[in-house]
């Protein structure tokens, strides 16, 4: 396709996530459209607002036609949180930071030693409930590093200190862990199909480990990070004495690091297999069909960047339509990547919010209407 070509029943798919702090994804794909149809009245436009593991992953789910649920879990600093969830065909979709996200957490106020991951289990539990036999467990965004001890302790593991106590919340806390019991887990999660979804491969603890790299994003200070590394190592220590091997051996695998490390508990003690978030949610959302009956998809975010290339949603969007042979073109509030790293990705062009409102603050404010004239640009160039 060259800019400027006139499309013979041109079919666009918008696929892209959310421009985080300004528009869901499903506000993404509905400015696009709008500002696509004000230049081709009547264009075939299909949306499938994705995600990948994320914060926003129910929502992409929900907008793909799954129903939403919703429970009242315990949220990262014990209090009760409303948590949704998406259920379709014995399917469910379970985001963490639904239950111990950041989100959760009053503003300016972080709890790097004492965040629990609780709740994360109790919303499991939830789904389990709803009849789930394959669970899609997206894990980002979280205000822990506990290393999934929470979670399993909502679902039937006992953490006992040297007295036989139960351990309190947190990662802090697990450095006075004496034994692990995961005998009294629910056995559902034996038959279900537990998928870790998350766009991160961190292994537990060191350098590139859940507290050195994700802990001062959620308050921890240098010292906050050595206490978080050496009681998680000391988790799995203990876990090893419990389970065998692969409870060492899980602290090295990709994911394990996910989330402040709930990522290592699903893969330890819940049979979890880990899978890039995007690869996933692509496959639960029908991707697959909407990218077939497309002529050029539409992806994008709030800031592509080198992250981006690191297994993001429009990365792997990119990636599937490269496959297919379908051009793509992406929409972002802010372009970091020169035009040599897009073309690698297997996007064509990107059209950034700050080349039109090059302020930041005013830029994610009227996000929208930015968003429909780049959208208007994109069409001029690719569709009329």
């Amino acid at each position: 396709m060259t800019d400027g070509a006139v499309l013979e029943a041109a079919r666009v798919l918008v696929a892209a996530d959310k421009f985080k702090g300004s528009l869901t994804a499903v506000q993404v794909a509905e400015r696009v459209t709008a500002g696509l149809r004000r230049v081709v009245p009547g264009l075939a436009v299909e949306t499938l607002p994705v995600a990948d593991g994320g914060d926003g992953t129910v929502a992409a789910a929900v907008a793909a036609g799954f129903d939403r649920r919703e429970a009242r879990v315990t949220g990262p600093l014990g209090t009760p949180v409303t948590a949704a969830f998406a259920v379709r065909d014995g399917v469910a979709v379970v985001e963490m930071a639904e239950a111990s996200g950041l989100q959760h957490l009053p503003s300016g106020v972080f709890a790097p030693l004492t965040a629990t991951t609780y709740g994360s289990g109790e919303l499991l539990l939830a789904a389990l409930d709803a009849g789930a036999r394959t669970i899609v467990f997206g894990v980002g965004g979280s205000a822990t590093t506990d290393g999934g001890a929470g979670m399993l302790a909502a679902l039937g593991a006992r953490f006992l200190d040297a007295a036989g106590e139960p351990v309190a919340p947190g990662g802090g806390p697990l450095a006075t862990l004496a034994t692990a019991d995961l005998s009294g887990l629910d056995p559902r999660f034996a038959s279900v199909d537990l998928v870790l979804a998350s766009d991160v491969d961190n292994p537990l603890t060191g350098p590139k480990g859940a507290p050195a790299v994700y802990g001062p994003q959620k308050g921890a200070s240098p010292e906050d990070v050595a206490v978080l590394d050496a009681a998680l190592g000391h988790f799995a220590k203990v876990l090893e004495a419990s389970v065998g091997a692969r409870a060492a051996e899980a602290a090295l695998a990709p994911g394990a690091g996910a989330a402040g490390g709930i990522g290592y508990g699903a893969l330890v003690a819940l049979g979890a297999t880990f899978r890039p978030g995007i690869e996933v949610m692509l496959d639960v959302l029908g991707f697959a069909p909407a990218l077939a009956r497309a002529t050029l998809v539409i992806t994008g975010e709030g800031s592509l960047d080198e992250q981006t290339l690191h297994g993001k949603a429009p990365a792997g969007v990119a990636a599937a339509a490269r496959a297919a042979g379908i051009e793509v073109v992406a929409v972002c509030g802010r372009l970091a990547l020169p035009p040599e790293a897009l073309a690698g990705a297997g996007i064509r062009r990107a059209y950034a919010l700050m080349d039109l409102e090059p302020d930041p603050a005013r830029c994610m404010a009227e996000a929208g209407p930015l968003l429909e004239r780049s959208a208007q640009r994109l069409a001029k160039d690719f569709l009329a």
